[in-house]
């Protein structure tokens, strides 16, 4: 009698009965079957000896999820908005005003006793001159020794120093600035509260009186020599200011100006620092037109200039320019000195006649002041 499983006729002849299987003792029941991890072998697994019959998946990279990266974002860009409304905020310009010092200033003529002499040899004039060893720009206004003060940093001191430095370089050394009408870079330079004062100087605004007539000179605080001063509405000659020519008289003999001078630093007050500049400026000049065989001369200005600086003006690199005494020569007593220089140039000599009249009763009129230039002072014949 057949097993179980065999089928009812019985098991053909010559095949082994179903009891005999030799895999009817493996059971394979459900959970196994679901555990089984199979996986069917590609050509080139087959084809290699010693090849694991499972393949371990690799891991699943565990990225940061969108939210976790969205958050991030969101805070990065509200501290920058933050730093920057910090900085630049539009409701900066709704607070009142800071008080800010105009500028008083004096611009005094030096006057040759005799012939101003000249040379088309520019270097044997200048190593003639006191400025023989004169450095050439910023090279002759070096920073001097620095250290904070007692409630400024060392960065803030040498901020102040090189505000000034970079002010004088503006005012004093660009050829735009010289012999032209360019005056952007000065006032780039400049506190905002100074500002309109520096603009009716330059322009000669000063120069509009109660009846529309009155000249630059007294306006600016110049009395007919150029001396300048503060006059009644705070304003100030513009070669108090900066350094400039006529260009319908004179040009630059050689751009490269002659500078010595010296800075230093000081606390006003626990919130502001003052740099008092002292520069001599050197200027090789000829006629306008001249060729290059024309006899250059020296024309000499040495700046006695005061600046100021709180925390604003630091921070934003600009001076505040409060007190500014400049002496010049060679020119002539007569002559305006407020708007531009007028040099006496080799050859020439000053005019007959010291500066005009000073009239002491009136409301704004100020000392009108003429120097001797020393012979000492310029190249020797």
């Amino acid at each position: 009698m057949g097993g179980p499983g065999d089928p009812p006729e019985g098991v053909p002849d010559g095949t082994p009965s179903g009891a005999e299987d030799e895999y009817r003792s493996v059971v394979f029941d459900e959970s196994f079957v679901r555990a089984a991890r199979l996986q069917e072998y590609s050509a080139q697994e087959r084809m290699t000896d010693h090849t694991p019959a499972v393949r371990r998946r690799p891991r699943p990279h565990r990225a940061l999820p969108r939210q976790a990266l969205f958050l991030v974002l969101l805070i990065a860009v509200a501290f920058a908005t933050a730093i920057y409304m910090g900085v630049r905020t539009p409701y900066r310009s709704l607070l009142p005003p800071r008080a800010v010092e105009q500028l008083r200033a004096r611009v005094v003529p030096l006057a040759p006793a005799g012939e101003v002499p000249g040379s088309s040899d520019l270097a044997g004039l200048y190593a003639r001159s006191p400025a023989a060893r004169y450095a050439t720009g910023a090279e002759g206004l070096p920073l001097p020794a620095h250290r904070g003060t007692a409630h400024f940093s060392d960065s803030q001191v040498v901020a102040a120093l090189t505000g000034a430095r970079d002010y004088i370089v503006a005012s004093s050394l660009d050829p735009g600035v010289l012999v032209g009408d360019r005056t952007d870079a000065v006032r780039a330079l400049l506190d905002p509260g100074q500002l309109d004062q520096f603009d009716r100087s330059v322009t000669g605004a000063n120069a509009e009186g109660s009846d529309g007539a009155s000249t630059g000179r007294d306006a600016a605080g110049s009395a007919g020599g150029g001396a300048g001063g503060a006059a009644a509405d705070g304003g100030a000659a513009a070669t108090a200011w900066l350094v400039r020519f006529d260009p319908g008289r004179v040009r630059l003999a050689d751009p490269l100006v002659r500078v010595r001078g010296s800075l230093r630093v000081a606390e006003a007050d626990s919130a502001t620092l003052e740099v008092t500049a002292d520069p001599v400026l050197v200027y090789a000049l000829k006629p306008a037109g001249a060729g290059a065989t024309a006899p250059a001369s020296l024309f000499t200005v040495r700046r006695e200039l005061r600046f100021r600086f709180d925390q604003d003006d630091l921070r934003l690199h600009q001076v505040q320019l409060v007190v500014a005494t400049v002496e010049a020569g060679p020119l002539s007593c007569g002559d305006d000195a407020s708007d531009r220089f007028q040099p006496l140039l080799a050859g020439q000599r000053a005019r007959a006649g010291g500066p005009a009249a000073t009239d002491p009763y009136a409301p704004d009129g100020v000392s009108a002041v003429c120097g001797v230039l020393a012979p000492g002072a310029q190249p020797k014949a």
